[in-house]
């Protein structure tokens, strides 16, 4: 993979909690944990829909959305990154609408590594 440039994903409470590679989302051991697409829409190694990627750069999802939003294919999982270990505060954000959900905050598990998960696929 050639060398990207890391952007930290933060938590409403500013905490960052991902780094994305783009289109290539890791956690902060480096293992990858989604992707991004064009459109910003968030996707975990499974290929299940996570929310969207704001400017923040936060993940935010719609309170109410349904788990029904297609499927898609992942990708072949990328190589594992090593994450900086410092990283720069967190930009002003603004609050949460009342109708959305910070992903990282109240939702990490929709993130799970490509071997975690309960929407990961049966070995059977």
């Amino acid at each position: 993979m050639p060398l990207t440039r890391l952007i930290p994903i933060y938590s409403s409470r500013g905490q960052p909690m991902a780094f994305l590679a783009y289109p290539y989302l890791y956690d902060l051991h480096g293992s990858w944990i989604g992707l991004v697409q064009s459109d910003r829409r968030v996707f975990s190694v499974h290929g299940h829909y996570v929310g969207e990627m704001t400017a923040e750069p936060r993940i935010l999802r719609k309170r109410e959305e349904s788990f029904a939003i297609s499927r898609i294919r992942p990708p072949a999982p990328p190589p594992p990154i090593h994450p900086p270990q410092t990283v720069p505060l967190a930009p002003m954000m603004p609050e949460v609408p009342q109708n959305m959900v910070d992903v990282l905050d109240e939702m990490p598990e929709l993130l799970p590594s490509k071997d975690h998960g309960e929407l990961r696929d049966d070995l059977d």
